[in-house]
Parts: structure tokens; sequence; C-alpha cells
């Protein structure tokens, strides 16, 4: 069983949904709290063992790259004002030499053609999927996921609950006592889904992948469906769900991404207190 070493973040979203602010910044580099939103998801990563991150962008994206990357006149400026606390911090979340790699995607094909995009880089070995928009708030679900892998081998999806009647809104799975995944729908119709355990954006996939989606044609919304290359790719290995008790803040929409920022911000010592007493202000008007 190869282990995890790689991670794959589709980062070539336009972030429509957040105009005016994503007209020249990435919706992945908003941030939460004081930290980008793709940062956060690259802590969840390393925390799991992820040696290397696999970016794939579009055009506009280049801060990305930039933001994983040295600033000299920065450093030195913080160097020069003794900002020692904040340079350490810069050190601790910049990835190793050579540990990321930037790919483009150049048509808005959807998941399955992102993911496709980094095939060359992931090569032949099993890989983490990490969508940037959802953020998952706990202890690393990665890295329950690869304990998950290390135990069943195979491919693993993280799952989440949701409302019965909100599972029309989601990819769902059905499984079994085991956890096998027996059934992946995307969006069942109302009153239809095989359970309640919605797919949260989160996978460890075999190399294998990439040769369906090369082949595959397009699917809802004339994209190239990732679920769907996972259902074929279900019919020759297994598929386990990993179930996720934290919290999961969709970041693509406006009101998940205010939510995360409170949550977030509640966890930090110095702002909790003061949070709560501007929050219980603002509901009392």
């Amino acid at each position: 069983m190869k282990r995890i070493r790689k991670a794959v973040l589709p980062v070539a979203g336009l972030g429509t949904r957040f105009l005016p602010a994503t007209k020249a910044v990435p919706k992945e580099m908003l941030t939460v709290v004081d930290r980008p939103v793709v940062q956060h998801v690259v802590d969840e990563a390393r925390e799991a063992g992820i040696e290397h991150f696999v970016f794939v962008t579009g055009r506009n994206k280049g801060v990305i790259e930039d933001h994983f990357d040295i600033a000299y006149e920065l450093d030195r400026t913080l160097a020069e004002r003794n900002k020692t606390k904040e340079l350490e911090a810069l050190a601790r979340d910049l990835p190793a030499a050579g540990a990321t790699s930037f790919t483009r995607q150049q048509a808005p094909l959807g998941l399955g053609h992102a993911v496709w995009c980094a095939r060359e880089i992931v090569g032949n070995e099993p890989f983490a999927l990490l969508l940037p928009d959802m953020l998952h708030h706990g202890p690393s679900c990665l890295a329950q996921m690869v304990k998950t892998y290390e135990r069943t081998g195979g491919n693993i999806v993280a799952v989440y609950e949701v409302p019965d009647d909100q599972t029309h809104q989601y990819g769902i799975c059905g499984v079994d006592a085991d956890m096998r995944i027996t059934q992946m729908v995307e969006k069942p119709p109302k009153g239809t889904a095989p359970s309640n355990l919605a797919i949260s954006g989160r996978y460890i996939l075999q190399p294998e992948i990439f040769a369906i989606l090369e082949g595959q044609e397009r699917g809802a919304g004339g994209e190239i469906q990732l679920t769907d290359a996972m259902i074929k790719l279900a019919q020759t290995q297994p598929f386990h769900a990993a179930r996720f008790d934290g919290e999961i803040y969709d970041c693509g929409s406006k009101l998940g991404f205010l939510t995360a920022n409170v949550a977030y911000a509640l966890d930090r010592e110095e702002l909790a207190e003061p949070l709560r007493r501007e929050l219980e202000k603002l509901l009392t008007r």
C-alpha cells in the first residue's frame, strides 16, 4: 500500500458569488480571520502528513503562488523592525522548497477536469483531493481519512450527516455496516437518497481515476463530473466512507464564509470574549 504523499487542490474557480470582492482577489485568498481560506486547507493537509501540494489554477490566480513563496521585501522589513513573532509565523506556514506545484486548468470544465489536469504531477500513486471552499473545523479530516485508508486501502470519501429533507442538495453516499460505499448519487431527487451522508469535499483516490477522467464524456452542466468517474472506478475498486463529525463551512457561499469567520475567531483566545460581546450588541439592536 502506497503512502498518501500528495494533495490536489483545485483553485481555478472564478468565485462569482463573491463579486466584486473576487474581481481582483481569488476567492481562495479571502481570509477567515487572518488566514486565507486556502491556507486553512493546506494546514489540514500538512497535519495529515502531506508532503507535496498540487494547485490546479487558472488565470489571475498568481497571488496564490506568491502566498506560498518567500516575500523577501516583507521578511527584510519585519527583521529590521524586530517583528520576530511575525517572521516565525510566516516561516512556519511556508512549504518546503519544491513542495508545491502549480498547473493550469485552461477551460472551466468542472471538478473532474481539474483533477485530470494534475495527472502528470501526481503520477502513479494514490493522492488526496481537498476542495478549498469546504473548511472542516476540528481535528484534521484528512488525517482521519488517512487512518481509514491505512486500514482499508482503496478509495476514501469523507462524509457528514445532513438533514433528510436537504439530501437533494448534495452528493450522497449509501454505505453498508462496514462503511463501504454501495452507492453514490449526485443531488438525488427528494425522497430517493440512499442515506443522509453527504460528500464533504475530501477524498483519497487511486491513480486509475485519471484514465477514467481522460475518456469521460461531459455530464451535468456540461462539465466532467468527478462523481461519475468515481462511480465507474467503484466497479473495480473498493470505496469506503470516513465520517467527519466536526463542523463544515462552505466558504463558497456568503453565509458559510461569514459563519466560518465567527467560528474560527471564537477559537482564538485573544478574540473570543471581545467578539462575543460585539455579537451580543449586534443581536440586541
